[in-house]
């Protein structure tokens, strides 16, 4: 038994509460522990009668994220053409990695989104050195496109959506225009749902747009290879 609770099982037989009392109270008291990766002590906010913390729900979200992976690497390399497998499998993955992150944290990480963005642009100028200009306006475009609203309206796009589209342009060239319009028609379904569900709630409401603009690219990416 650790030190923390060997007090508290003293201090609860000093105050005289009942056994069942103490342990009901203990499982739902913060337990210090460690961090591996800082210094500092940290606390677990989460009471272990929790779903999250007895059924493991986001340890289980977070293994799908392999075979989504996996799958959509073995797509792209099985259905687009030689010259275009690489960078597409390439950016499959990626997409994947980065909507599971939207969803689980509300963010798309630099350090993620911007080196993929310029390996893409660099392995296209590699592969299409005639269309250089095409795979960089593209991506500088596309990224304009959702910056200039942040500047205005933060709460409403993204920094991380931005870069997001530039990862985007690098990959598709112009198709990133489509990837755009297929991921804003199946925001506003869901938008729309949430209101007719929440009523005036769901204004306060985020939706993730990374996997929706992932969804978007992944379509105009493969779709046309398919039949």
């Amino acid at each position: 038994m650790s030190r923390v609770r060997r007090w508290r099982t003293r201090r609860c037989w000093r105050s005289g509460v009942p056994l069942k009392t103490f342990w009901e109270r203990l499982k739902r008291r913060p337990i210090p522990m460690r961090l591996p990766d800082t210094k500092m002590a940290a606390y677990s906010r989460i009471p272990a009668s929790t779903p999250a913390a007895t059924d493991g729900r986001m340890l289980r979200s977070r293994s799908l994220v392999a075979p989504l992976v996996v799958g959509v690497v073995v797509l792209a390399l099985a259905t687009l053409p030689f010259d275009r497998a690489v960078v597409g499998a390439f950016a499959a993955a990626v997409l994947v990695v980065l909507s599971a992150i939207d969803i689980e944290r509300g963010i798309i990480p630099n350090r993620i989104v911007l080196p993929a963005a310029a390996l893409a642009l660099t392995m296209q100028l590699a592969l299409f050195p005639n269309h250089a200009s095409e795979w960089t306006l593209a991506a500088v475009a596309g990224a304009a496109v959702f910056a200039i609203p942040h500047l205005f309206r933060p709460a409403w796009i993204g920094m991380g959506d931005a870069k997001l589209v530039l990862l985007i342009g690098a990959v598709l060239g112009w198709g990133v225009a489509d990837a755009v319009l297929i991921a804003f028609a199946c925001v506003f379904p869901v938008a729309l749902l949430m209101f007719l569900l929440q009523g005036t709630a769901a204004r306060k409401a985020t939706i993730p747009l990374g996997p929706f603009l992932s969804l978007g690219a992944l379509i105009v990416l493969l779709a046309p290879h398919l039949s």
